[in-house]
């Protein structure tokens, strides 16, 4: 594969952990990606999320890989998949493609985590998270704050903070345009923040793993056949439909349906 990544950004990544790039999706995707997520809002109202998770005071949207051909695009851009590729050094996979709002004028908090509860292990990273933003992201409306560095500590935020969702003295707030990306090695300690603004903040979190790890939800179970039927072989491997050491993995982790992202 061609590398697209700046050497500024690799570095970034490895030391702080996250990368930040202004604009990055073209304005035609992105009008197509709001339309398209806030029609599943209208349509799927207190349901939404329920195929995985809710919380306090936030929209969510869940198997987003069986709900538009657009979503594709997103899991599947070759610029991201090298960034990913980047952090987790071995064969990756896509684990979940989600969507998350905080509603606005709320004081919730999402708590500082890893994602999945995963920390660096003796074969490196294992854990890969992009927002693609599809509002401007500020610091009055949400924004995710993270900490840097912190990939590299081996421990929870749970392990040494007293108050994941308090304020953090290292933390960085992510801001930036609609339209822009950010990768986020998901071992760095990261939460989003309180939307005390009066408009939305909506955003894709597109999460890879390690292909020894558990997808966090299971591709070949939860998309449909006509979806499945419609996938190329090279989205197929990313999805992991196939693989029944994936199948195996994931079916069998008991914690799979109690992640946090």
């Amino acid at each position: 594969m061609l590398c697209m990544i700046d050497e500024a950004h690799r570095q970034g990544l490895a030391e702080r952990g996250f990368v930040l790039l202004p604009n990055y999706t073209s304005p035609a995707l992105l009008e197509e990606l709001r339309s398209t997520v806030d029609a599943l809002y209208a349509r799927e109202g207190e349901a939404a999320g329920s195929e995985f998770r809710r919380e306090q005071d936030t929209d969510r949207l869940a198997n987003l890989l069986d709900k538009g051909k657009v979503f594709q695009r997103v899991v599947g851009d070759p610029l991201m998949l090298e960034y990913v590729g980047a952090v987790i050094t071995e064969r990756f996979k896509l684990g979940s493609l989600n969507g998350r709002a905080p509603h606005p004028g709320s004081d919730w908090v999402q708590p500082l985590h890893c994602d999945v509860g995963l920390v660096k292990d003796e074969r490196g990273y294992s854990v890969c998270n992009i927002i693609w933003m599809l509002d401007d992201f500020t610091p009055e409306n949400g924004a995710t704050r993270i900490i840097p560095g912190t990939h590299q500590l081996g421990k929870l935020p749970q392990e040494v903070l007293a108050d994941p969702m308090g304020p953090h003295p290292d933390e960085a707030l992510v801001t930036g345009p609609a339209g822009s990306v950010v990768i986020i090695n998901a071992h760095a300690w990261h939460g989003g923040t309180a939307n005390r603004s009066r408009g939305p903040r909506r955003c894709l979190h597109a999460f890879y793993t390690r292909w020894d790890k558990p997808q966090q939800q299971f591709q070949r179970e939860m998309l449909s056949e006509a979806t499945k039927a419609g996938l190329t072989p090279a989205m197929r491997e990313l999805l992991a439909i196939d693989d029944e050491e994936n199948a195996r993995i994931t079916k069998s982790d008991p914690l799979r349906s109690g992640f946090l992202k």
